[in-house]
């Protein structure tokens, strides 16, 4: 069986568990303040299925959605349309960005940045990004850094299975293990997922993800940000505004500009 990225069951447990609008330490709430004097385009990258899209689009906002994942973006047009809402969602891998517009801010929600797996790739997809932004436009994002339980950065590992009832009445389980880690010196790791969808005691469907997350430090994020051409790089903590970091388990929250 071969890796999905972000596949048919992963969709349909991350629709089950990351409603439209649920908001994750304020995160919605967040971007809906920060964003409501845009007057522009703005673009979501790394979308999902439109967990937070969709609250900002209902608020009056214009915002386009980009995901590399198929499966994802037909969750989030199907949510679109039954909403009512009109928007357009592009399917592309963030390093060779190429939209035909310019965006007055971009945002990457919910931790997502750290799922590009290779430093050279993230390069790439913050110089895309800064491309796709007009001349005093807005990069917003969240990060997060790994908590201090080093069990789950164990070689081999597993690290549990979950269990999500649908509402039809099947069943799928997920089951991670650990399989490559280097917190200190690489800062990533790398995980199997494994998911079963389960009919009545049958089982009718699986799919294996690999899924990698690479760490930043709180000011190295910073600086790299700068150093691809962003001016006024602030982070704040726990999506409160201005608020200062002060420990490793909180969210750290980017906004530079583009000048």
């Amino acid at each position: 069986m071969s890796f999905s990225k972000y596949g048919a069951l992963c969709t349909e447990v991350y629709d089950h568990t990351k409603k439209i609008g649920d908001s994750f330490g304020g995160d919605v709430e967040y971007y809906r303040d920060q964003l409501k004097h845009t007057k522009g385009r703005i673009l979501e990258a790394m979308v999902g299925s439109g967990r937070i899209l969709i609250p900002l689009l209902e608020s009056g906002l214009v915002i386009d959605g980009v995901d590399y994942s198929p499966e994802m973006l037909a969750s989030c047009r199907k949510r679109c349309d039954e909403r009512g809402l009109n928007t357009t969602l592009y399917e592309s891998d963030l390093q060779v960005l190429s939209l035909p517009h310019k965006y007055e801010a971009i945002i990457i929600p919910g931790g997502s940045f750290l799922l590009i797996e290779q430093r050279e790739e993230a390069m790439k997809v913050l110089k895309n990004f800064y491309e796709h932004l007009e001349l005093g436009g807005r990069l917003l994002l969240d990060l997060f850094l790994p908590d201090n339980n080093f069990n789950a950065f164990e070689v081999g590992k597993f690290e549990g299975t979950s269990t999500f009832h649908l509402h039809n009445g099947d069943i799928i389980t997920m089951e991670g293990k650990c399989v490559e880690a280097d917190l200190f010196f690489q800062q990533y790791k790398v995980s199997y997922l494994k998911y079963e969808k389960w009919r009545k005691g049958n089982l009718i469907q699986s799919e294996l993800q690999r899924i990698a997350l690479r760490w930043y430090g709180v000011e190295e994020f910073k600086f790299i940000l700068e150093n691809i051409g962003f001016k006024d790089v602030s982070v704040s903590a726990d999506f409160e505004n201005g608020k200062k970091p002060t420990n490793g388990s909180q969210k750290f929250v980017y906004q530079a500009t583009k000048k």
